[in-house]
């Protein structure tokens, strides 16, 4: 039913060769900035190079990334809301921009005024994991060895506020546990040091870990997804693997621009975006690596945003988390 809708959706977005040529010759007229608030190299990073990649050809203009890291996704974000509202500013984005409003009152910019949704483009879950050396493979295992080495236990995770650190809040309240949280700088850097055994377990992207965990580099434990990932098929949800409560999160890739951007190039944008996600290359690709394609409308995208603000605004109470 899912993969029903998702091509419906992304069937009604195709238009045809010439009209896709007519709007490409009034946008983009000179080179396209896609700003990603995180370090290289992960999930966020991927999604943006692959639509850059696929942009550069279907616009005939090139698509350019930059890696934009800190502050929680702010500064990247800060860049964005200064740029003209043209469209030649892309934001992509993970699920940080609906976070950091409930983080701090400090936040530099107005979820719902400074920026205009184009897709939410594709989910995944938030996979926790465990390097070899820590001798657990599952949840239970990992909960015994908590409890019996208090103060030896340490979560990495993207950032402070990211998707992930909240889930490994709620997984760390949920089951009574003494864990450390590690913030770095991205999902790529959190891994890494996992990776390299320097923490012990992270909370990290799915679209990232995979491969890691099929290579035999990390252990996957549980997924925050409401079902098993095709990309991972053995490995249990939190739910399945015995974790009370609701540990569902997915952690979007969304792609938005300035507030204010005329609406014929924000659909313009969304058009060229939802034709590049049905193309079977970044179709295999995406899935491969534990992305759920989704192609949503703006509007569909925008009452997106106006339920997750407040659902994360929630948990980041409930937690007492605060940045400043």
């Amino acid at each position: 039913m899912r993969s029903t809708c998702i091509l419906a959706l992304l069937g009604a977005a195709l238009v045809s060769g010439s009209t896709l040529a007519q709007e490409s010759k009034s946008f983009p007229d000179h080179r396209v900035r896609l700003i990603v608030p995180f370090a290289a190299g992960g999930p966020t990073d991927v999604m943006a190079r692959m639509i850059a990649e696929k942009l550069t050809g279907s616009f005939g203009k090139p698509f350019h990334v930059e890696n934009h890291p800190g502050a929680g996704g702010n500064i990247g974000t800060g860049l964005v809301k200064q740029a003209l509202p043209d469209g030649h500013t892309i934001w992509v984005v993970s699920s940080s921009f609906v976070v950091n409003p409930s983080l701090s009152a400090k936040t530099p910019y107005d979820v719902y005024r400074d920026f205009a949704p184009v897709t939410l483009a594709a989910t995944t879950p938030s996979l926790l994991v465990a390097h070899p050396s820590l001798g657990v493979r599952t949840v239970e295992e990992l909960v015994k060895y908590l409890k019996s080495h208090r103060d030896k236990g340490s979560v990495a995770s993207p950032g402070m506020g990211t998707t992930a650190h909240l889930a490994a809040e709620t997984f760390k309240q949920a089951l009574d546990l003494d864990l450390v949280h590690v913030p770095f700088g991205g999902a790529a850097p959190a891994l890494n040091a996992t990776l390299g055994g320097h923490v012990p377990l992270a909370f990290v992207g799915l679209s990232l870990a995979a491969p890691h965990v099929t290579q035999g580099k990390l252990h996957a434990l549980a997924t925050t997804g409401e079902t098993r990932s095709a990309a991972l098929p053995d490995v249990p949800t939190m739910a399945e693997a015995g974790v009370p409560g609701d540990q569902v999160s997915d952690i979007m890739q969304g792609v938005l621009v300035r507030g204010g951007t005329p609406p014929e190039i924000v659909e313009s944008i969304y058009r060229h975006i939802a034709k590049a996600l049905t193309q079977p290359d970044v179709k295999q690709r995406l899935e491969a690596l534990g992305f759920d394609i989704v192609a949503s409308t703006p509007a569909q995208f925008d009452e997106r945003i106006k339920k997750e603000v407040p659902k994360w605004a929630k948990v980041i109470r409930d937690a007492q988390i605060k940045t400043e």
